[in-house]
């Protein structure tokens, strides 16, 4: 058919073609030359041409009439075809499959429908389709391959748009659908349950034996009752297997075995929670356990009291998390690590240690303190450093901290690094896990060695490829609290020495980090780790004058806290619509107003660059602004947390998109401390 209607185009177009250049030499003889004079006398030229256009009409419709024809002659062989094809009646293949057809006019009518729709007493006859079925819009204008699904009489049905005959054709799937449900209802699932802190807790009292039964119990009747199959395989953690059915039950249960360990562990000093992990959907049972396994190191690198739920080709699931991280007091996992680091420093060539763009004072000081170890290891190590992209009291304290030889020895610029990046090289990230919020991303790519070294909750967008080592505590205060905990739990002699101006700026981190001891993730090792660097010289007085605030910094800071606005009860909200403004400043407002009574979490803003708006959050303990972040490509800390709009110069917008998600996810992200705080 395609073939006949190009010939007939072909041989119309050259007809018409024909025609036209034969009016067109006429026309020119008729005014250009006396040639008609001569053959024909002048009354009657105008007699012969409309003669001639007549006939010229007379043609073109008989052409037309004729091609009609025996384009009906065409269409009637091909179904004539088809009928013999399938036994005489076509109708009879479309029901069988179950294929449905619908013509509609130019009005969006429809005109026509084959016998399915009789069958299922459909009459759609005359009335306008896009009442019938809205969602058949979205196929008018979209590429010819797009397929979507709609569902009448209780039946699901894939339905494409063919436009030229204005033709729906439906195709019902709801058998399909029904055995993939089915399908998916049984595949198979694997899981990780973790119980937290079991180290920590567990000895040889009754009362320890006791409170660890209790959690063991709750497991076991958790289990028992949606139909998961347990198995103990060390102490603390316990292997699971189910259909899907049942994982999906648990997800709008919600998991509420968390809640139901917290509550057991409420009265103990060091609480006894649990971290769980579950995958499904992946296409190896091998791949499968992997996943699970991945998505239980996620829980617990985010602080345990949480499920991560892996599915095949989706970004994981997060749910619980209703409290903060608690802070690991286990010595000998920190000299494990601390030793890890110190086998992996000298097995390298060189060491590229980087910590996260517009580098704050911890962020430098954890860098410094990786150094120490590289020094002690007597390795060649550079920090990557742009003044640049460095926070502008950073900046200062390192200027005043080291001259200019001792600065280039110790630092080389992002491009540089590059050129040192080595097939042996060790990359050391500190202070930040996200890839894009590093200093060079693009030693991420180079690197074939990375550690990270971090006190944030792990979220979606994490460094993953080529991590040997993960060094993370969300219990911690600051990435130089972890690096001067290992620095003094190492196996090292004689004990690795860490210069005074390194250990300074360390402090200093710890003091910007923990807000001078304010912060909730303070604990007792953030005193340790201070005393740690006491011990090597540190200068606490020097530490606070490097984050003290210049005088129009400080009328910055009041100003935005005076303009602070409440969309939610207990939410405060601020912003600086108008200067550049350093992400330190926008965390030094919003410190200050979680000092104000009645307020439960804040979020401030302001551009922390031409084309990124910046905010920082904080919370009381009563909701997890990490979750909130999260949902906006952030993350951070479950009472800390920052979010970078990128390609964003409105402060407006980013506030109109953080409203928007605090509509959607505030109650979830509330703890049930907030909700016990309510019913009292």
């Amino acid at each position: 058919m395609n073939k006949t209607l190009s010939k007939l185009r072909n041989t119309t177009f050259a007809i018409f073609a024909s025609e036209a250049l034969v009016i067109l030499i006429a026309a020119v003889l008729y005014f250009f030359t006396p040639f008609w004079d001569t053959v024909i006398p002048a009354p009657n030229i105008l007699l012969y041409y409309l003669l001639a256009i007549i006939a010229f009409v007379v043609f073109d419709a008989l052409f037309f009439y004729f091609a009609i024809i025996y384009l009906k002659k065409v269409r009637e062989q091909n179904d004539l075809d088809a009928a013999v094809l399938v036994g005489g009646d076509i109708d009879d293949a479309y029901d069988f499959g179950k294929i449905g057809m619908i013509v509609i006019d130019d009005a969006d009518t429809v005109i026509w429908t084959n016998g399915l729709f009789r069958n299922l007493h459909v009459d759609i006859i005359d009335h306008n389709i896009f009442e019938w079925q809205p969602a058949l819009k979205d196929l008018v204008d979209a590429p010819v391959n797009k397929v979507i699904t709609i569902t009448f009489n209780y039946k699901d049905y894939q339905v494409k748009f063919l436009s030229e005959p204005r033709l729906f054709i439906l195709k019902d799937t709801t058998e399909l659908n029904e055995l993939q449900d089915r399908f998916d209802k049984q595949s198979m699932v694997l899981g990780v349950i973790n119980i937290d802190n079991f180290d920590d807790f567990a000895s040889d009292t009754d009362d320890s034996a006791a409170a660890i039964n209790v959690i063991r119990n709750i497991i076991f009747d958790y289990a028992k009752e949606f139909k998961v199959v347990l198995r103990r395989v060390k102490s603390d953690t316990y292997f699971t297997v189910c259909n899907y059915n049942s994982l999906k039950s648990m997800i709008q249960d919600g998991f509420s075995i968390l809640k139901k360990a917290r509550d057991a562990g409420k009265e103990e000093d060091t609480p006894l929670t649990l971290s769980i992990g579950f995958a499904h959907k992946f296409p190896e049972a091998g791949k499968l356990n992997e996943a699970a396994s991945i998505a239980l190191q996620s829980a617990l690198a985010r602080g345990g009291d949480q499920c991560v739920v892996s599915e095949f080709g989706k970004d994981l699931q997060y749910f619980g998390g209703k409290t903060t991280g608690v802070e690991s007091t286990s010595k000998v996992k920190m000299r494990s690590r601390a030793d890890s680091l110190i086998n992996n420093i000298k097995t390298s060539s060189n060491i590229i240690i980087m910590g996260h763009d517009k580098m704050d004072m911890d962020a430098l000081g954890s860098c410094l303190g990786v150094r120490a170890i590289c020094e002690w290891c007597s390795k060649e190590s550079k920090i990557v450093y742009n003044p640049k992209q460095v926070e502008a009291k950073t900046r200062e304290a390192f200027n005043n901290s080291f001259n200019k030889d001792t600065a280039s020895e110790l630092t080389v610029s992002p491009d540089e690094a590059l050129g040192l990046i080595k097939e042996s090289t060790l990359l050391i990230v500190c202070d930040i896990r996200v890839p894009l919020g590093t200093m060079a991303p693009k030693l991420l790519d180079r690197a074939s060695k990375i550690i990270l070294i971090d006190h944030h909750r792990k979220g979606n967008r994490c460094i993953e490829d080529n991590v040997i080592l993960d060094v993370s505590d969300p219990g911690a205060s600051s990435a130089s609290e972890l690096v001067a905990e290992m620095i003094r739990f190492a196996t090292a002699n004689p004990r690795i020495d860490i210069p005074q101006s390194y250990a300074t700026i360390m402090l200093s981190g710890i003091f910007l980090d923990s807000m001078y001891f304010k912060s909730k993730t303070t604990g007792m090792k953030t005193f340790e780790a201070c005393e740690i660097l006491k011990g090597h010289g540190a200068d606490n007085a020097l530490a606070a004058e490097f984050l003290k605030d210049e005088l129009q910094e400080y009328q910055l800071i009041n100003e935005m806290v005076s303009q602070i606005r409440f969309p939610f009860p207990g939410i405060a909200t601020a912003m600086n619509t108008t200067d550049l403004v350093e992400k330190e400043t926008l965390a030094k407002v919003a410190n200050r107003i979680m000092e104000l009574k009645g307020i439960n979490a804040c979020f401030v803003f302001g551009r922390t660059a031409s084309n990124i708006c910046g905010c920082s959050a904080r919370s009381d303990g009563t909701v997890n602004v990490q979750l909130i972040c999260e949902k906006l490509n952030g993350g951070g800390h479950f009472n800390a947390s920052a979010i970078a709009f990128r390609d964003m110069s409105d402060v407006t917008k980013a506030h109109a998109q953080l409203v928007g998600v605090l509509n959607n996810y505030l109650e979830q992200a509330r703890t049930d401390m907030h909700d016990e705080e309510g019913e009292n």
